[in-house]
């Protein structure tokens, strides 16, 4: 087992309507047991949290998905985390990954998922996705799929052509049908979710999902209330688990109290609208 002691960060923030916000989080990123590079890259800086699974032959994948992120982490540092600031720096990583001279691969590209809090639009999550990386959300102690696969087994069970139990063992498990790359133009998939107290996010690559099923992911959320501690227990898990790719984790708690009150907002449904 890797030494492992994930530290937890935290940030407060004043949310328009005069709520504070406090958030923590940890995020953790390990090569696995069977690959011999990393190709997984992460960001957990207020206010984006995102995970990349690069792919492609040689180092393509990690040059993918470390040139998305370090778009992405010049777009937190500018202030300018939207959507439209986003797309814009998609467009800028597609560039770099075309030009880099290790990217000759065809199926060189990242996938990218994660969340960021919008303050701009009104008081909302915004979570973001390309390929098969995933955001769960714990709330009210039900743990939910935010994000949808962008993925062949995910394509044929939304027609009804494969059910959830045969699609974890499919021999095209891993062919995602959209990717940040140099073969298509493509912006993510957005959905919009109220800013609830107690509120848990996993942020995580498809190395977590294959080793730990949903329930099991609530399980170590349900167990350690520190975001360093969860996310450090289910790497273990899937490093135990066979740990068959690279594992990328993001655990983001949410803690919200309301302006003049020492009462915190509550709310059952995920408030969530979806765009594509």
């Amino acid at each position: 087992m890797p030494d492992l002691a994930s530290p937890t960060h935290t940030h407060t923030v004043q949310l328009p309507g005069g709520d504070r916000v406090t958030l923590s989080w940890a995020g953790v990123t390990h090569t696995g047991r069977r690959r011999e590079v990393n190709q997984d890259a992460v960001l957990a800086a207020y206010p984006l949290f995102v995970v990349a699974d690069g792919m492609g032959g040689h180092i393509g994948g990690e040059i993918a998905s470390a040139s998305t992120i370090g778009r992405l982490e010049a777009l937190v540092e500018r202030g300018s985390v939207t959507p439209r600031g986003i797309e814009k720096a998609l467009v800028k990583a597609v560039k770099d990954i075309v030009s880099h001279p290790e990217t000759t691969d065809e199926g060189t590209g990242t996938t990218l998922t994660g969340v960021f809090l919008d303050t701009t639009e009104g008081e909302a999550w915004v979570t973001l996705n390309i390929g098969d990386s995933r955001v769960y959300l714990q709330r009210d102690g039900v743990l939910d799929q935010i994000t949808t696969d962008h993925s062949v087994v995910q394509e044929l069970v939304a027609a009804g052509r494969l059910s959830p139990e045969e699609a974890e063992s499919h021999p095209y498990g891993n062919v995602i049908t959209r990717a940040v790359g140099p073969s298509e133009a493509v912006t993510p998939d957005y959905v919009r979710l109220d800013i609830v107290d107690r509120d848990r996010f996993v942020i995580c690559s498809d190395g977590l999902t294959k080793e730990l099923t949903d329930y099991g992911i609530g399980h170590f959320l349900n167990e350690h209330a520190d975001p360093g501690e969860a996310v450090d227990a289910m790497l273990a898990a899937a490093l135990e688990n066979g740990g068959r790719d690279n594992i990328t984790i993001i655990v983001l708690d949410v803690s919200r109290s309301s302006a003049g009150s020492s009462e915190h907002s509550a709310g059952s449904s995920t408030g969530a609208s979806r765009s594509h």
